[in-house]
């Protein structure tokens, strides 16, 4: 039969040794609960350099034949969904390890896990770094050379101008409409309507009165006196002239 307090207490001991400043007892009944800290060789406190998570083991009474309960928290940089996927790779890496101590596995296997997932996100922010200057180069680029004109483009370009300028006219007509008719020029009254030329002839020809001109106001200009020296003036300026 086997004794499995006996074999969790060795593993305890032997994890102890192993991980002296991650490993921490948390409870030893009825069944011994720990956790180990897991992080990468670049990972620093307060940054977004590595990552970091805290794995909790609680042994079954049947461990090792039955998986232990693992649990992930306590993570730096990483997303919910991060942990919720190394819990989940860790309890079917656990399955596999049935009738055997498997916890420095296990923690092996987050290392491990840990230093992938860092060097994808690394690898994922070049990428994205690298896509977001190709796409401002080309779109630099079409902002010089611009839109190449195909006959489909044409096509589609001509036919929303020629609607664009249809809703124009017709927004023009529906205003000329609203404010009533236009109020013509002269020049325009006359261009419209000839009979307006001959009314006005007609008027000055059909005068019933003479006009007159009364020539004794230009025989008193006779009795006028000039000053001399405005008759100088005059003849000064205009020799000047």
């Amino acid at each position: 039969m086997t004794d499995y307090k006996e074999e969790q207490r060795n593993e305890i001991e032997a994890l102890e040794s192993i991980y002296p400043s991650e490993f921490s007892i948390l409870e030893e009944e009825p069944c011994y609960s720990f956790s180990i800290q897991v992080k990468t060789d670049d990972f620093q406190e307060d940054s977004e350099e590595g990552a970091m998570c805290y794995l909790t083991f609680t042994y079954v009474p049947t461990y090792p034949d039955d998986v232990p309960v693992i649990e992930v928290n306590m993570y730096e940089n990483l997303d919910d969904s991060d942990a919720e996927q190394l819990q989940a790779d860790l309890a079917q890496l656990a399955s596999e390890n049935l009738g055997m101590v498997m916890v420095f596995t296990l923690v092996s296997a987050a290392q491990d896990w840990l230093a992938k997932h860092v060097e994808d996100m690394k690898r994922k922010e070049e990428e994205d770094r690298e896509r977001k200057i190709r796409e401002a180069e080309e779109a630099e680029r079409k902002r010089f050379e611009g839109t190449r004109v195909t006959v489909e483009s044409f096509i589609s370009w001509k036919a929303a101008f020629d609607a664009e300028m249809l809703a124009l006219k017709k927004q023009q007509m529906m205003k000329e409409e609203a404010s009533g008719p236009k109020k013509l020029t002269g020049r325009e009254l006359f261009e419209k309507d000839t009979s307006l030329i001959q009314s006005d002839m007609k008027f000055l020809q059909d005068g019933e009165e003479e006009v007159k001109v009364d020539e004794s106001l230009f025989e008193e200009l006779d009795d006028l006196q000039i000053d001399d020296e405005l008759a100088e003036e005059s003849s000064g300026d205009e020799m000047i002239k």
